[in-house]
């Protein structure tokens, strides 16, 4: 149901008087888990670099477990970075009461072929009546 032009004009004001509040916006920002998942793309990004680093160093001084070490390091960040943008792109990623909370499927695969389901079997609930 569309908004009357009246509650149009107010959700605007109301939004332009949020957006001109800093502190507002400032804790919409820190309880948004998509800065959150930024912010550690960006922390794994630069361990990354670190381990790349402690590899070139270890290699340069012939210490191989140095260089080893950077190679892991490296590698353990690329996971994390890796979990950081999935979450970071997850539809059910959602803020309840300031604190994220995600939902998980049970059963792995399984999951995700319910929640596949369950969107066929709304699409089908909401197809046009003429379409039966």
């Amino acid at each position: 149901m569309p908004l009357s032009e009246h509650e149009q004009r107010l959700f605007e004001q109301i939004e332009r008087s949020l957006a001109e509040d800093p502190k507002f916006a400032s804790a919409v920002r820190a309880s948004d888990p998509r800065f959150h998942a930024r912010r550690r793309l960006l922390v794994a990004a630069g361990v990354i670099i670190a381990g790349l680093a402690l590899l070139v160093y270890g290699a340069v001084i012939k210490t191989p477990p140095l260089a080893v070490a950077g190679f892991v390091v490296m590698l353990a960040s690329a996971a994390f970075a890796v979990q950081s943008h999935r979450k970071a792109q997850s539809p059910d990623l959602h803020v309840v009461g300031g604190t994220t909370s995600r939902r998980r499927p049970r059963g792995g695969r399984s999951g995700r072929r319910s929640s596949i389901l369950d969107r066929m079997e709304d699409r089908w609930r909401q197809r046009p009546e003429g379409h039966r």
